[in-house]
């Protein structure tokens, strides 16, 4: 049981395992039965032992902290087209303090994880009046339909609870149209069983000092009770920690060992293929995990622009989504017109110092950026001169017909 937040509005998260409720899956409702999901590898999977896999881990995680430490601002559009920084109880709300406990980056991170993980990611609205005064996550709400309506069930203190729709915010995943998220350690359950079944399997194998159970040979036979002195004599040498003790038979007994080499014992291709097929799930590049092909290295530009594509793939349709559901949820219907929040996307396109110095020279030749505008991306401080915000343009292209000609002053 962990406590996540004192006082009245205190939830108590049940064991991951404890899961109940409906989910929609693309041929209707259907059952995410107690416990989780058996799968073909003989592994049961919950979101709790799916997070024991370390792709699962890490999938989860770099999106969530990805997506958690962007700055979030609100802006209102003019008339003119320009846009102004807009602060006020919705904004501290999101960008500062969503709730007694967490910071804004704690409580995105947590919603975006259950979105990844879960496909879809719940907080209960502390409304006062009309006001949203509160977002506090509800690791364990799981969202169902009823005679049409969307409703969330959860537990408090061991009890059943539902909530109407309008007292919850709610992130979706990936879905089908039914405002439900689909949950990725659903449907991927198989992939992530045989992950969970690969790395027992070399870990049982390790236990065993890498060695397969070997073989005793004798040319008489024995009794059952012979067999069960035998039987508790080796389990003395069996285990990593053991490796090394001599093993001393008697009454012709012969041991034929069978060793296995490093490669095999890691089972380092099922595993290989087990981690890519995982990051297929999550929407990850595998070298987003640090797990690189054969032949593949860590560094260089071709690693550049597989970030690149997870940023614009993977990364900017969470974002929208998260923007948008603000939007529609968040923002009263007086302001959604002029009223907006966006994440500042250019946070993740970080770049060498080569590169944006060439980067800014270019914004300043075009005329795109100001002084104090390039100064504010490089986190520095405006500068006093006025003409830093005046914009620059390249003075030496003329126009045709006037190359060779003096302008008369």
């Amino acid at each position: 049981m962990i406590r996540l937040f004192g006082g009245a509005a205190r939830r108590v998260r049940n064991d991951v395992s404890d899961e109940r409720g409906r989910w929609q899956g693309f041929g209707g409702a259907v059952s995410w039965p107690f416990g989780g999901r058996m799968t073909k590898a003989g592994k049961r999977v919950t979101t709790e032992t799916a997070m024991e896999v370390s792709a699962v881990w890490d999938c989860v995680r770099k999106t969530a902290e990805v997506i958690s430490t962007l700055p979030l601002t609100q802006y209102q559009k003019s008339n003119d087209g320009s846009r102004d920084v807009i602060e006020d109880d919705v904004s501290d709300l999101l960008t500062v303090s969503p709730n007694r406990e967490q910071t804004a980056q704690e409580f995105w991170e947590s919603m975006v994880a259950h979105m990844v993980l879960r496909g879809n990611g719940c907080s209960e609205r502390g409304i006062i009046g009309k006001r949203t005064v509160s977002l506090i996550p509800l690791p364990n709400a799981v969202p169902f339909k009823k005679n049409g309506v969307l409703q969330y069930e959860f537990f408090d203190r061991g009890k059943r609870q539902i909530l109407p729709a309008e007292k919850v915010f709610h992130l979706r995943g990936f879905g089908v149209g039914d405002g439900i998220g689909l949950s990725a350690i659903r449907y991927g359950a198989n992939s992530i069983g045989g992950a969970l079944a690969a790395d027992e399997t070399s870990s049982r194998v390790f236990s065993n000092a890498m060695m397969l159970a070997g073989v005793l040979r004798s040319d008489q036979t024995l009794n059952s009770d012979q067999r069960g002195q035998l039987s508790t004599m080796l389990e003395t040498f069996v285990g990593s920690e053991k490796a090394g003790k001599t093993l001393v038979l008697e009454s012709g007994l012969k041991f034929e060992q069978v060793q296995m080499n490093p490669e095999d014992a890691q089972l380092l291709e099922t595993r290989r293929f087990q981690v890519e097929d995982v990051c297929r799930w999550f929407g990850v590049p595998p070298i987003v995990i640090g797990h690189a092909a054969d032949g593949q290295t860590m560094w260089g530009s071709g690693v550049e622009q597989i970030m690149l594509s997870w940023l614009t793939l993977g990364i900017n349709p969470l974002l929208k989504k998260i923007e948008a559901r603000i939007l529609k949820d968040m923002q009263p219907p007086q302001h959604r017109r002029k009223r907006y929040f966006e994440f500042n996307r250019e946070a993740m396109l970080q770049m060498d110092s080569k590169a944006k110095g060439t980067f800014l020279g270019v914004m300043a030749n075009t005329a795109t950026m100001t002084a104090n505008e390039r100064r504010a991306k490089l986190n520095l401080p405006r500068h006093a001169d006025p003409n830093a915000d005046e914009l620059l343009a390249q003075g030496a292209m003329v126009l045709l017909p006037s190359l060779g000609k003096e302008e008369n002053t």
